[in-house]
């Protein structure tokens, strides 16, 4: 059995997800993970030795050697052939973020979900969110729940006190690009374009009934039927590449 591959530590996001040749169609993609772009960040963007580095990404020195080794064999790719340069995935944790209240134990088998929360509704805006709830769930029924504050602005923030918070899916509104790349970087399952009460919500999730729309977008705001609602027991969204549950933090 192979050993689990530990989580490497994002410090700063990529801003730019795709490079594409404008003077060919690019029918081929390459795929840059996000801790490879990390590699190649702070390698040869900010000029650090690469002990430097591994202390950043919280990672061994040969495995930065590995991932830098494979971040550029993938640019040369992509420059060489024309192909259409992506970045996405990868087995990612944020720089952690400061929680300044008490969050409840989590159980070993229990799932956490985290919903967006004003005023007991489901918020419709992720990135300005001022509270999550937090509910704890195990064999189809909630089992605890908390209200937390953030302390952070911006996805990467929000991605990062989520993933502080052990949380494993998050109930939202409407949420943009960026931050629907965040938490899929954090290995954290998204539930979008849900309305209406927020324990509801989670009750619903938690039994598998969630009605939910995997398109639903800050500036979207009317989420009928055209938007292609689903269920949870009909349609379960994947996780990054590394996959759900597979990164190994010690």
């Amino acid at each position: 059995m192979s050993r689990p591959v530990r989580c490497r530590r994002i410090e700063r996001l990529p801003v730019y997800r795709s490079f594409s040749p404008d003077d060919t169609a690019a029918a081929e993609s390459v795929r840059m993970t996000v801790d490879e772009f990390e590699a190649l960040r702070l390698l040869d963007d900010e000029g650090l030795t690469q002990e430097a580095c591994a202390a950043k990404m919280n990672v061994a020195r040969t495995t930065v050697t590995a991932i830098y080794d494979s971040a550029r064999k993938k640019v040369a790719d992509a420059l060489v052939h024309g192909k259409r340069l992506l970045i996405a995935g990868g087995c990612c944790e944020f720089e952690p973020v400061e929680i300044r209240q008490t969050i409840m134990e989590k159980g070993s088998t229990c799932m956490r979900i985290a919903v967006t929360y004003e005023n007991g509704e489901v918020f419709q805006h992720f990135g300005h969110t001022e509270q999550f709830r937090l509910y704890d769930a195990e064999n189809g029924r909630i089992t605890g729940a908390q209200t937390v504050n953030t302390n952070g602005s911006g996805h990467g923030a929000l991605a990062g006190f989520l993933q502080t918070a052990k949380v494993d899916a998050l109930i939202c509104g409407g949420i943009g690009m960026g931050a629907r790349m965040a938490l899929a970087d954090a290995g954290i399952r998204l539930y979008a374009g849900v309305q209406g009460s927020a324990d509801a919500a989670a009750k619903a999730l938690a039994e598998g009934t969630l009605s939910y729309d995997p398109n639903a977008r800050c500036d979207h705001h009317d989420h009928g039927e055209d938007c292609g609602n689903h269920r949870e027991d009909e349609c379960r969204q994947s996780s990054a590449e590394c996959g759900q549950g597979h990164c190994h933090k010690d």
